[in-house]
């Protein structure tokens, strides 16, 4: 295509894209209005009346935020479509949302949201399969500006035929690869632009049971995810969105990291993003165990163990035990108490339910005895009246907890490993005495992410505690009475009566709920359904974790997004049957993406030969791309020498992709020291570790923090450390190999491990 042909066909496209944005902003102008007339709606009516205007608020709220959202590459595509029925051609463009021109007669349909039917052949049509598209025309915007067009010809007869009313100039080389060598930003974007068939497919999976994405490094299996939440709840809306989607990252850095790719897509309501450490309320668990403490944490034998550690505080006396009550002498036998926990286990409830029957159970037997004692007659009032002085009883208050006591799941956790012979009670015979001793620690422990998955298994048995003061229902019964007592309130300064009731007001407010979005409210509630669950990096996920995780999705129907090949947790998977055939067995099915877009070839060959040591038979992926830079190698003395290694390797790498971002992965070791190098040696703020790894341009990390990230190039220190750091060391080399886009510089002191023989021995350029 000339320089006047491209300047042409693009004045034609930001003429149409000029006319979107337009159109944007009356829908925009048009979504204000009706929210500000909804929230101006604030008279006195029928609860049916306010909770419809409430419908409305929250229906015009969101429209409003997802108009907000698509600003950015608002159109990105257009089809050249010569339909079956028709000689005409079509031109359809494709976009982040769907706007419709609501003033023609027909309402014309001017963009197609890329998740609608019509715009399935924008991803999935070929040379081969064509699916009617003449040509494929990718468009880049900066702002509300065309900047650049890739056309892809899919029929070129059919093109040739069509001749001026297809426009016969044909530009680009190609959008997927413009994208692929873009430097990095520290967040992922969407992908909606380059979508490839083999990911869309995915993409656009069915709902129903479980679909694991299986794929190596650079595939693009978080991208799919994501776009597939998006697409799900598009297609799905009223199936899921009440319900919301929970979607599970490795760590917090990660979930920083894709937290900007829903919203851009116009969904983020719904969902609620957590790592395996924030899965229990009220948790935040960052610190990490041991290898093989967290193994331990992670076998499915700890549920038994803890269904133990529940029962073993449903407790039965030795022999009598004598309760002074008012001066009257009862006795606590044994087979009272026997037959009282016997009845509450019959219920089936978790121990603090039960608790409430065994409770009642033992009081009545209690106070029959009173009633011998003191001779009263049994009658209802007399029996409520004997019960009410048990109650205050602190004889008979201390001797019932003892024998059947609320529990919270903390406590119980707490002390299972804090007090050796508790766990040796509970775990004997499940765990082996040098298991049992590496579980014990201090009860001021700080929680880790293996123990939230303890902690849900512990909630699940006990249940919530009703009936201690301050519990649920308690505090709901206080809450609802302050309520009532402030409707009460309103109707006597405002002076309304009729059908509005205070009764009707409290009703109303309480159907409604708080006006947080699905997302806020599930994140707080433990017991949430969820419509459907995305995990990512799932095969990091222990057994333990798998079990809390199905509970939250009692359909089945989850996306499980990894590759066994970079499993690096010592209670990971090694294949997918050993995760999901508890649960699913046999009907859960596997999509495999196999072309790395991320990573060179000249990168990914290394790669694959470190992973060819594992011994495993896993295949590492092939590149979509060669690279500019050959990866290379320096070895030095341990020490300043190896220091300065890495310093001079991210500054070339800084030249080489200016404006770039530069990760230095490090064994755990190591990464502090490195870390301080660095930050010596560069501006201040150029150099971050920790949670704040996105926010500078060089980030120095462990493998465990790398983990599901890309950056422009890779400064890998002491790969033979890193296979030292875990029993899965070979994983976890071929994960830091494969974060690069560009560049990867290894810089070591001992030997290079087995695999990395192809490095080129030079200092970085």
């Amino acid at each position: 295509m000339s320089s006047a042909d491209l300047r042409r066909e693009l004045a034609d496209e930001q003429a149409y894209i000029s006319d979107l944005y337009t159109l944007l902003d009356h829908h925009r102008a048009t979504a204000d209005e009706a929210l500000a007339r909804a929230t101006g709606t604030n008279g006195i009516g029928t609860p049916a009346a306010l909770s419809e205007r409430d419908a409305f608020v929250a229906l015009h709220t969101a429209r409003v935020l997802a108009l907000r959202s698509v600003e950015d590459r608002l159109c990105f595509g257009r089809l050249d479509v010569l339909p079956d029925d028709s000689p005409i051609l079509e031109r359809r463009y494709i976009g982040r949302t769907g706007l419709t021109d609501d003033s023609t007669p027909a309402r014309e349909q001017k963009l197609i949201d890329w998740r609608a039917p019509a715009a399935l052949p924008f991803y999935q049509a070929t040379a081969a399969s064509p699916l009617g598209v003449l040509r494929r025309r990718h468009i880049s915007t900066v702002g509300r500006k065309a900047t650049g067009i890739e056309d892809e010809v899919l029929d070129l007869d059919a093109f040739s035929a069509a001749g001026e009313a297809a426009g016969g100039a044909v530009a680009g080389e190609g959008a997927l690869f413009v994208a692929l060598n873009a430097t990095r930003t520290g967040r992922m974007r969407d992908i909606v632009s380059t979508i490839q068939a083999d990911q869309d497919r995915v993409i656009r999976a069915p709902l129903e049971g479980v679909l694991v994405i299986q794929g190596g490094p650079g595939t693009g299996k978080t991208a799919v995810a994501l776009h597939r939440t998006a697409f799900l709840l598009y297609t799905h809306r009223e199936r899921i969105a009440r319900a919301g989607v929970l979607l599970v990252g490795p760590n917090r850095v990660f979930l920083r990291y894709i937290e900007q790719v829903l919203p851009a897509l116009g969904e983020a309501g719904a969902v609620v993003m957590a790592t395996p450490g924030q899965l229990f309320p009220g948790v935040d668990a960052t610190a990490w165990e041991p290898d093989d403490v967290a193994r331990i944490k992670g076998d499915e034998r700890m549920a038994r163990v803890i269904a133990r550690a529940v029962g073993r505080r449903q407790r039965v006396p030795e022999r009598m035990v004598a309760l002074k009550v008012d001066g009257t002498t009862l006795m606590l036998r044994p087979r009272d108490v026997i037959q009282a926990r016997d009845n509450a286990r019959r219920g089936g409830k978790a121990h603090n339910q039960g608790r409430v029957t065994f409770v009642k159970d033992i009081l009545g037997r209690l106070a029959r005895q009173l009633a011998e004692a003191t001779g009263a007659e049994l009658d209802q009032e007399t029996r409520n009246s004997l019960m009410e002085t048990l109650r205050e009883s602190v004889d008979v208050r201390r001797e019932v907890n003892w024998c059947w006591g609320p529990m919270t799941p903390y406590r119980l956790i707490r002390n299972l490993f804090a007090d050796p012979v508790e766990l040796a009670a509970a775990a004997n015979g499940i765990l082996t005495a040098p298991e049992q001793a590496r579980l014990r620690r201090e009860r001021t422990a700080p929680w880790t992410r293996d123990d939230v998955a303890l902690l849900d298994e512990a909630a699940e048995l006990l249940g919530e505690d009703d009936s201690a003061p301050g519990g649920d229902v308690e505090r709901a019964k206080a809450e609802a009475k302050m309520d009532l007592e402030q409707a009460k309130r309103v109707l006597e300064t405002s002076g309304t009566g009729g059908m509005l009731t205070a009764e009707s007001i409290v009703e109303r407010y309480a159907a409604l709920g708080d006006v947080d979005t699905v997302a806020e409210r599930a994140a707080d509630d433990r017991q949430w359904a969820y419509a459907h669950v995305v995990v990512d990096e799932a095969q990091e996920l222990s057994s333990m974790t798998w079990r809390l995780l199905m509970r939250r999705c009692p359909t089945r129907s989850m996306t499980v997004v990894g590759d066994v090949a970079q499993t690096g947790s010592a209670g990971g998977v090694d294949d997918w049957a050993q995760a999901l055939d508890p649960y699913v067995p046999g009907r859960w099915r596997m999509e495999r993406l196999e072309i790395n877009y991320r990573t060179p070839s000249e990168i990914m060959q290394i790669a694959a030969d470190v992973l060819a040591t594992a011994g495993t038979g896993a295949r590492a992926p092939k590149s979509a791309r060669d690279g500019t830079w050959p990866p290379t190698s320096e070895r030095t003395t341990a020490g300043d020498e190896l220091l300065g290694a890495v310093l001079a390797a991210v500054r070339a790498d800084l030249v080489a992709v200016d404006g770039g971002r530069v990760a230095v992965i490090c064994p755990r070791e190591r990464q502090g020291a490195v870390a301080d190098a660095l930050a010596a040696a560069l501006p201040a703020g150029d150099v971050v570790s920790g949670t704040r790894v996105l926010d500078a341009q060089v980030s120095v990390l462990t493998v465990a923090e790398a983990k599901g990230l890309e950056f422009d190039c890779v400064v890998l220190v002491e790969p033979s450390g890193i296979l030292a750091d875990s029993p899965r060391g070979v994983n976890d080399l071929y994960v830091a190999l494969t974060r690069s886009t560009q560049r990867l510089h290894v810089v070591h002191s001992g030997d290079l491990p087995r695999g990395l023989t192809r490095l080129t021995s030079q200092r970085a350029d």
